[in-house]
């Protein structure tokens, strides 16, 4: 365990630990999110403060991140001038949220961080449902099905990028849901803009913490070693699934996460 004598004293166990939550952290953001609900408490339990717990994750996160983004590039074609207009907002809010982590008390989003995830598992539960009925009043206005990023996406995810930098837990599900219920496409190509979007909130927070805040070097490596291999193992079995299960899969996630922030 972490203690006044620092990670000196941490044991060979803790150590895998670490790198193994990483490894799980990588593999559940790139298919689902929510990973950080992994790693994290793994950090509090070898002695790390919250915050710097919460900086030493961002950090080791970033690389599985990328990996799964990169894992994701097949079905990133085509979704390029997408990926540039959420792109920006995602990098602001990105920093906003890394600035009030350590500019706002701890418990300023308690409250409304299990709002935000219990709503955005609703909508990604009816979102089939909603789905349909927008395509079939298109059909009968002759409209055409939405592909391009509106206003409304654009701050409701920049918005949801200001939480992924102040606590990134669950933020990919609230991507998802927002994605999904605003633009006519695939639920996997959705998540591979999701994977990029986590990518950039995680690495712009990661160096705004570089400068200005707290963390652990020791922890940080271990996460960000198992977070890079996960994300690779997440992005080869996450591409195989069904929209159906993938749906399943980040409801099932999500009712997890919702309960451990809750109960926290």
């Amino acid at each position: 365990m972490r203690n006044r004598e620092g990670w000196g004293s941490v044991t060979w166990w803790e150590m895998v630990a670490v790198c193994a939550a990483g490894v799980g952290a990588g593999a559940i953001n790139t298919v689902v999110g929510s990973g950080s609900l992994i790693t994290f408490p793994v950090l509090l339990a070898t002695g790390l403060p919250p915050v710097t717990a919460t900086v030493s994750n961002a950090l080791g996160v970033v690389p599985g991140s990328v990996s799964g983004a990169i894992g994701y590039r097949a079905e990133l074609a085509g979704q390029g001038r997408r990926i540039l207009k959420l792109g920006a907002g995602a990098v602001c809010g990105g920093l906003a949220g890394a600035t009030l982590l350590l500019t706002l008390p701890a418990a300023a989003f308690e409250r409304i961080v299990p709002i935000l995830v219990g709503l955005a598992l609703v909508l990604v539960a009816v979102q089939p449902l909603i789905a349909g009925r927008l395509r079939r009043r298109r059909e009968r206005s002759g409209g055409r099905p939405r592909a391009d990023v509106g206003p409304l996406l654009f701050c409701g995810l920049t918005l949801a990028s200001v939480y992924g930098g102040y606590f990134s837990a669950a933020q990919g599900i609230i991507y998802v849901a927002l994605m999904g219920l605003l633009l006519d496409e695939p639920l996997q190509r959705l998540n591979a803009v999701k994977n990029v979007l986590v990518a950039l909130v995680n690495a712009v927070a990661a160096l705004f913490f570089l400068f200005v805040a707290e963390f652990d070097w020791t922890a940080v490596l271990l996460v960000a070693a198992g977070s890079a291999l996960g994300g690779q193992l997440g992005a080869r079995a996450g591409r195989r699934l069904s929209p159906r299960v993938l749906r399943s899969l980040v409801l099932a996630v999500g009712t997890l996460a919702l309960g451990q922030l809750v109960i926290r």
